[in-house]
């Protein structure tokens, strides 16, 4: 049976599960993945284990193994933009068609307090998956690095 945890700054995770949740995004983030050290950034932020406005873990996990995550960062920007970023998502790779990633995606629109944004790569099949649920593609995202 998949059940999801929710890990925020009131509900710390353990040492492991903080881990098992780096580890499993790390590896089935796959062609849409960061640097481990990057996605231990977003974690300790969800978790305001670092100067911020905190936010959430989601672990998804089936026979104790994890087989979903999600990390949302809330912004500190309410009523300007949205007032939470989903940062990662990943389902793992043997799971995937079992409706994990609707699961999770339902979770995190119901633990977020307020709006939720998320940026995803055009050719991304899990793009389908986000306007299923509700989200629209408002603002094409421009940048420009030094």
């Amino acid at each position: 049976m998949f059940e999801i945890k929710v890990f925020d700054q009131k509900h710390m995770p353990t040492e492991k599960e903080k881990n098992d949740v780096l580890d499993f995004l790390y590896k089935h983030l796959e062609n849409y993945g960061d640097p481990k050290e990057d996605i231990l950034k977003a974690m300790d932020y969800a978790l305001k284990q670092t100067e911020s406005f905190g936010g959430f873990i989601l672990s998804g996990t089936e026979n104790g193994e994890v087989t979903g995550a999600v990390i949302v960062n809330r912004t500190g920007m309410k009523d300007y933009i949205p007032e939470n970023i989903l940062v990662y998502i990943a389902t793992h790779k043997d799971h995937r068609g079992k409706g994990l990633g609707k699961k999770l995606m339902k979770k995190a629109v119901e633990t977020s307090d307020g709006s939720l944004a998320l940026h995803v790569e055009p050719d991304n099949p899990a793009r389908f998956l986000y306007e299923k649920i509700g989200f629209t593609a408002k603002y094409i995202e421009m940048r420009y690095k030094k």
